[in-house]
């Protein structure tokens, strides 16, 4: 076997091994814990560079292992999957540094690091797929992984936002599960980007293929949270901040949205698609999610359910700019992949920093506490301008491309969608930010913790501050060649070329 084609596997492997030994360790050896979770993430992102610099070369490593005839588990490496991988590798080790600061004098921090590795070692896999066996293998295997760092506070109330998320996401693999096995029924196993077998199929079975297309989405769109299947992201929020940030940004919503991707660019095709009319209800459902989760996020008092109401929305712009038949939609959909992640857990971060640092969870808290915390206010300043759309930060490039790629797609109407969002976004964001900057503070902070440092302890403002000047550089810099857009246009060339 070529070294190279060994990466996907490496990449895997690393969070594995890593959870192995954390799970083992005794409580009480935290810098050891800690080192760990690191040093793996740190391999994973260097591997992830060198697999990217594989995949420019339009080489596409591979492991498969024959399961059953006619059934294989495929780890393969190409630019989408790429895409998905770098986000995430970058996103974990700012993740595995704000918990570590996060949870410093918290009990079962092993248990805790043990599935949090887990949980990354599942997005790899996820991101790595190579065939729906493989992802589904993996997705489901990261609804187990992060059921435990839901539950992890042990409380009344994050044992009922586990079950709610189980049954949710259980659901939606059970249905998931159920499309695979027909489209395996009918076609055997289909490698992702092998679309020629999907048409073959779709010429004889026109009405089963439209049936699986459906099965496959809905059972995606539940931890994409596509209405009406959101109704889990905003309860989970009663786990720890960084679970959040796992949740919103950096694993579980983007893995539904990335396999609504691989669905219809991968196994369907994306003309296939179009020509039997799949993506125009994808468009209107995507649309209204974007829409509902805005509106839902403006009525929130709770910092983190606004913030979980938005990502409902965000994420669809993802599922919305891969539904537009046209390539300029498709770079606006993939790089919101990349944008609303690194604007999401930037937001996420700071949620976290206002409630260990002085206790705050509602918004009418939030008075005057850019004096108090002006670097983790600075940093949720960005985040929430991105999310509205306001240039320079990066959500301006996405919303620019998903509005140009609806021109292009002769979907005028979406542009109305895209601007009644954005201003429900500044109506729930633009508040907050006065509240933050310009409100008086009102009386002493609910839980005030004694800090040496001006603003918050370091391992929580960090990870705020460089997620924060990426989400602005990937606006003021994408023209680069290594931008987010610049990755999302390569994608998008090499799907629609002839």
């Amino acid at each position: 076997m070529n070294w190279t084609n060994s990466l996907p596997l490496a990449v895997l492997m690393t969070s594995f091994l890593a959870a192995m030994i954390i799970f083992m360790l005794p409580e009480s050896r935290h810098r050891l814990r800690s080192s760990i979770n690191i040093a793996a993430a740190c391999l994973k992102l260097v591997l992830i560079i060198l697999l990217l610099q594989v995949v420019l070369r339009q080489n596409y490593p591979e492991v498969s292992l024959e399961v059953l005839p006619g059934l294989s588990l495929i780890l393969r490496a190409d630019a989408l999957a790429m895409l998905f991988a770098g986000l995430s590798s970058v996103l974990w080790l700012f993740t595995t540094l704000y918990a570590i600061g996060y949870l410093e004098n918290s009990p079962n921090r092993s248990r805790f690091f043990g599935y949090f590795s887990l949980c990354v070692a599942s997005t790899m896999g996820i991101s790595l797929a190579g065939n729906l066996f493989t992802f589904l293998i993996f997705y489901e295997l990261l609804t187990l992984s992060t059921y435990p760092l839901v539950v992890h506070r042990g409380t009344e109330a994050s044992l009922r936002a586990g079950r709610t998320y189980l049954i949710y996401t259980l659901g939606g693999g059970v249905v998931l599960l159920a499309g695979v096995v027909a489209l395996y029924a009918l076609g055997g196993d289909i490698p992702f980007g092998n679309t020629e077998q999907t048409a073959a199929l779709v010429g004889t079975w026109p009405g089963w293929m439209a049936l699986i297309f459906a099965l496959l989405i809905a059972g995606l769109g539940v931890k994409a949270a596509i209405f009406p299947f959101h109704g889990w992201l905003p309860t989970a929020m009663v786990a720890p901040a960084p679970v959040s940030a796992l949740l919103h940004a950096v694993a579980v919503v983007k893995a539904g949205a990335f396999g609504i991707v691989r669905v219809v660019y991968d196994i369907y095709g994306i003309e296939l698609a179009w020509q039997q009319g799949l993506l125009w209800p994808l468009t209107l459902i995507a649309s209204f999610t974007i829409l509902y989760g805005s509106w839902r996020a403006l009525q929130q008092v709770d910092i983190k359910k606004r913030l979980a109401f938005s990502t409902v929305s965000q994420v669809s712009y993802i599922i919305l700019g891969i539904s537009l038949f046209g390539p300029l939609g498709t770079i606006g959909g993939l790089v919101h992949l990349l944008h609303q992640g690194l604007m999401k857990v930037t937001l996420f971060f700071c949620a976290g920093n206002y409630a260990e640092t002085l206790g705050i969870h509602k918004i009418h808290e939030l008075d005057g506490v850019g004096k108090r915390m002006p670097l983790t206010s600075a940093a949720f300043t960005l985040g929430a301008l991105g999310m509205i759309g306001l240039p320079p930060v990066a959500g301006f490039i996405s919303k620019w491309y998903l509005g140009t790629g609806a021109l292009e797609a002769g979907m005028d109407w979406v542009i109305l969608v895209l601007i009644g969002s954005s201003l429900l976004n500044a109506a729930y964001f633009l508040p907050v930010l006065q509240r933050i900057w310009f409100n008086p503070q009102q009386g002493d902070w609910p839980d005030e913790m004694i800090t040496r440092w001006r603003d918050t302890t370091p391992l929580l403002l960090i990870p705020a501050l460089v997620t924060a000047t990426l989400s602005l550089l990937a606006g003021l810099f994408a023209s680069s060649v290594l931008s987010p857009l610049s990755w999302a246009e390569l994608i998008t060339l090499r799907e629609y070329l002839p």
